[in-house]
């Protein structure tokens, strides 16, 4: 990838991509219309996070971070007309040297759950991972009672590797989190 071409992932519904300015009203819907179906899985939102400015900047940060090799932040788009978001899928935290690891994390529209899309767009975003950044290990963690996110994860093939606890701050509470992760079978040293 190059300064000028941004990923894009095309699947059977959806359209993986970094998030662009003219997105922001579709971001902020999506997340306003989620806030109670995220908060009970998310930290705190930043101050000011349910505004235009705010996701403007992060936009901006997300590019920053993606050129740099760091992260690949992408929002998942519903088609026929890939305009309405409906999700988050993450790479982040990316780090090389003997390491080539990432974090995965995602998130879906409430309405949209039980229709197989986050496994369908994770999918494509693993792929990424694994042919085009060259990753060797891809770690997703989850609270042990969100079933759902641990059923997207063993259909993907994660592999429990233990549990942590008070791993996270999650909606102002420290939380236990499920450790998994997924290795690249195909890595090649470079």
């Amino acid at each position: 990838m190059n300064e000028l071409e941004l990923p894009r992932f095309q699947t059977q519904r959806l359209l993986l991509r970094p998030a662009e300015e003219s997105d922001v009203p579709e971001i902020l819907d999506f997340f306003t219309r989620n806030q109670a179906h995220l908060g009970p899985t998310d930290p705190i939102r930043p101050e000011g996070f349910f505004t235009p400015e705010f996701w403007r900047r992060q936009i901006l940060k997300n590019l920053e971070d993606l050129q740099a090799g760091r992260s690949l932040r992408t929002f998942l788009f519903l088609g026929p007309d890939f305009r309405r978001v409906v999700g988050t899928a993450n790479l982040s935290e990316i780090i090389r040297g003997a390491f080539h690891s990432c974090f995965l994390g995602f998130s879906l529209d409430g309405a949209e759950q039980g229709k197989g899309l986050m496994t369908e767009g994770l999918r494509a975003l693993i792929s990424c991972a694994f042919d085009e950044l060259n990753l060797h290990r891809i770690s997703a963690n989850h609270m042990p009672h969100n079933r759902k996110s641990a059923a997207v994860l063993r259909r993907l093939g994660f592999v429990p590797e233990g549990y942590a606890r008070d791993y996270l701050m999650i909606a102002g509470r420290w939380e236990d989190h499920v450790l998994t992760s997924l290795l690249n079978d195909r890595w090649r040293k470079s």
